[in-house]
């Protein structure tokens, strides 16, 4: 019989870690990052409040395409950019959801970047 490694447990492991040393405020919030197979979550979080302030996902009728590749991300990453800019949120801590920081989470990224956010 092969035993396979549990990797949700995993990445769920490795996000604790991460978490354990970052965490969100109003000023500065969390932007956290979710992928599945089909789509790719965002957004920004006030861990002291524990609430979002802004998200954004594939799931959303804006988003007529595949939601599980690299162009969908940035544009994810390009609208969770616009929201925060419309309420004031310029600074962000990044949060990879123990992710790989490569391919989807990269371009979310790289798309909140270009959107005006800095972390």
């Amino acid at each position: 019989m092969v035993n396979r490694p549990d990797t949700r447990k995993a990445r769920q492991a490795r996000h604790k870690r991460v978490r354990a040393k970052i965490s969100g405020t109003a000023d500065c919030p969390r932007l956290n990052v979710f992928r599945s197979l089909q789509n790719t979550y965002a957004q920004l979080i006030d861990d002291v409040k524990g609430e979002t302030l802004v998200s954004a996902s594939t799931v959303e009728k804006g988003f007529e395409n595949y939601g599980g590749n690299i162009s969908a991300a940035r544009k994810v990453g390009e609208l969770l950019a616009q929201r925060a800019a419309e309420k004031k949120i310029t600074q962000c801590v990044f949060d990879r959801g123990g992710y790989i920081y490569h391919g989807r989470v990269r371009e979310l990224a790289e798309g909140a970047r270009e959107g005006g956010l800095k972390f």
